[in-house]
C-alpha cells in the first residue's frame, strides 16, 4: 500500500530583524508602517497560508559599540501588530514570538487570550528564551540566567500560562438577563501556582478563548530546546530546510515524542525557508546570485567576518583576502547580541576552515561570506519550486515551510500567484480554509476538547 500524500503547511514570516531582506531595493517598503503588514498578511491569507509569523527584536544590535546600520533593526510591538491584523484578516493565523525570560506568565497569558478572542481563535505563541546579558540590560532582570535556568524558567512559564488559560472551562458565562446571573461559577478564573520561578495566585480575568490555549511554537535547536518542543510545543520553527539535515532533525525530534505520551502528528516541524523565482531555473539562479550580492554588500561582509574575528576589520578590503591575524577569543565580543556569536563557538577553527575554503576557491572576503552564508533554499521556476517543496515534505524533511521573502512587503506575491496554484493542482495544499481557527488549519486538537465546547457555547 502506498503512503498517502501529506498535506503541506505554509506560513509567511514578515522579515525585519536579519539581513534576509533587501531593504535597499526600490520595491521594498516600510518595516514599521501598518500598510506593509496589511499587504503581507492579506497576500498570505489570499494564498490560504496557515499563519503569519513575527520574530522579535528586544534590543537594537550593535557592533563595536555602534548600532548595526547595514540591516533592518527592530520592529513594532508584536501584540499591537497582531491585534491590528486580526481586524483586517479573517482566517490567517497570527503567530508572535514572545520571550519567557523577561516577561511574566500572567501578562503574556492575558495578551494571548485576548488576541485569541479578538481573532476568533487564530493566535499562536512562539516561546523563546533570551541568551545574552546584552539584551537583558533593557530589563530589570538583566541577563543573569544561564542556559539551563532559562529553559527551566521557560518550561515553568509555559506551564503556568496554561494553568491560567485553563482556569476558565468555557461554560461559566451564562449572562441570564432574566435572573441577572452572569457567571455560573463564582470561582471562575481562580488559580494558584507555587513553583521555583513563579509563586502567584488570584483570578485570571480573560475567559476561555476560542482555541482554549494559543498554538505553541518553539524555536530552539539545542538539546534542551528539542526536549522542550517534544514535551510542550505544537510546532517547532526549525532552521533545517535542506533535505538531508531536515530529515535528520525531523527524525530526531519526532522520536522524542513517545516518552511524553505524544504521537508524531502532534508536533509539526516547519523550517524557515527563503526562495527566488524566475521564468526558468537558469533565470532564477541568476536572480538568486544578484540577491545574495545585494544582501551581502562589501560593508556587510566585513561586519560578518567580525562576528568570527571579534576584531575591528574595517581597514580590510572586502574584495581582498581574509585577514592573516587570528580571531580574538576574549569574552567581550565586538558583536554583542548577534545570534552568529553563538554559531561560531570555536572561532579559531572557523577561521582555519574559512581560510582553506578561500584559498581553494580563490574567494575574497565578500565571496566567502556569500558562499558560506544563508543561501536561498528554493531557487527555480514556479514548477521547480513547487515540486521541490512537495518532495521535501513527502520525504519527511518537514511538515511544511515558513517562507521568508527577500522583499517586504510584496515579496510573497509571486509565490502566492505562481507556486501555490501548482501545489493545489497536485492536491497537497488546500484551495479553501476548512476551519476557522489556527488549530483547524494545522490539524491540531483543541486542549481536552474544551476549545470546541467553548465555540459551541458561545
Amino acid at each position: 500500500m502506498s503512503k498517502p500524500q501529506k498535506q503541506i503547511h505554509l506560513a509567511a514570516h514578515f522579515p525585519g530583524v536579519n539581513n534576509t531582506t533587501v531593504w535597499s531595493d526600490p520595491r521594498a517598503g516600510s518595516h514599521i508602517e501598518f500598510s506593509s503588514f496589511v499587504h503581507f498578511a492579506r497576500t498570505a491569507e489570499r494564498a490560504k497560508f496557515d499563519f503569519l509569523f513575527l520574530a522579535e527584536g528586544l534590543r537594537l544590535r550593535e557592533q563595536g559599540g555602534r548600532i548595526y546600520d547595514l540591516d533592518v533593526v527592530g520592529r513594532p510591538d508584536t501584540f499591537t501588530v497582531l491585534a491590528a491584523l486580526a481586524a483586517v484578516t479573517d482566517r490567517l493565523g497570527l503567530t508572535g514570538t514572545i520571550n519567557s525570560t523577561f516577561n511574566e506568565p500572567y501578562e503574556v497569558a492575558r495578551q494571548f487570550a485576548s488576541l485569541d478572542h479578538l481573532s476568533d481563535g487564530r493566535s499562536a505563541w512562539n516561546v523563546v528564551t533570551s541568551w545574552d546579558a546584552f539584551t537583558g540590560e533593557n530589563f530589570r532582570r538583566g541577563g543573569f540566567l544561564p542556559q539551563d535556568e532559562r529553559y527551566s524558567r521557560a518550561k515553568e512559564f509555559l506551564a503556568t500560562a496554561n494553568e491560567l488559560f485553563d482556569s476558565w472551562r468555557g461554560d461559566e458565562i451564562i449572562a441570564d438577563r432574566a435572573t441577572g446571573t452572569f457567571l455560573s461559577d463564582a470561582k471562575a478564573g481562580a488559580f494558584v501556582h507555587e513553583g521555583r520561578h513563579f509563586d502567584i495566585h488570584g483570578r485570571f480575568n480573560v475567559p476561555r478563548s476560542p482555541q482554549g490555549r494559543p498554538v505553541v511554537f518553539q524555536a530552539g535547536d539545542s538539546e534542551e530546546g528539542r526536549e522542550f518542543a517534544a514535551s510542550s510545543a505544537d510546532a517547532i520553527f526549525s532552521r533545517y530546510a535542506a533535505l538531508d539535515t531536515g530529515q535528520a532533525f525531523y527524525t530526531d525530534v519526532k522520536s522524542r515524542l513517545a516518552k511524553y505520551g505524544r504521537r508524531p502528528d502532534q508536533l509539526l516541524i516547519l523550517p524557515a525557508a527563503s526562495f527566488v523565482l524566475g521564468d526558468t531555473d537558469a533565470e532564477a539562479e541568476e536572480i538568486a546570485h544578484e540577491v545574495r550580492r545585494r544582501q551581502v554588500s562589501g560593508a556587510t561582509a566585513i561586519k560578518h567576518l567580525e562576528f568570527v574575528w571579534n576584531r575591528d576589520l574595517s581597514g580590510y578590503d572586502p574584495d581582498g583576502p581574509l585577514p592573516d591575524i587570528d580571531p580574538d577569543t576574549g569574552e567581550d565580543h565586538i558583536a554583542r547580541g548577534r545570534a552568529q556569536v553563538r554559531m561560531y563557538r570555536d572561532p579559531l577553527a572557523v577561521a582555519r576552515e574559512w581560510r582553506e575554503l578561500a584559498a581553494a576557491n580563490n574567494w575574497s572576503i565578500r565571496d566567502l561570506v556569500i558562499e558560506t552564508g544563508n543561501r536561498q533554499n528554493f531557487i527555480g521556476s514556479p514548477a521547480t519550486v513547487a515540486r521541490t517543496i512537495n518532495d521535501y515534505v513527502q520525504a519527511d524533511a518537514s511538515d511544511g515551510f515558513i517562507l521568508v521573502p527577500y522583499i517586504t512587503p510584496g515579496g510573497l506575491d509571486e509565490f502566492a500567484d505562481k507556486v501555490v496554484p501548482l501545489l493545489q493542482e497536485q492536491g497537497v495544499f488546500r484551495t479553501e480554509y476548512e476551519g476557522t481557527t489556527l488549530r483547524d488549519h494545522l490539524g491540531l486538537a483543541h486542549p481536552d476538547g474544551e476549545g470546541a465546547a467553548h465555540r459551541a457555547a458561545s
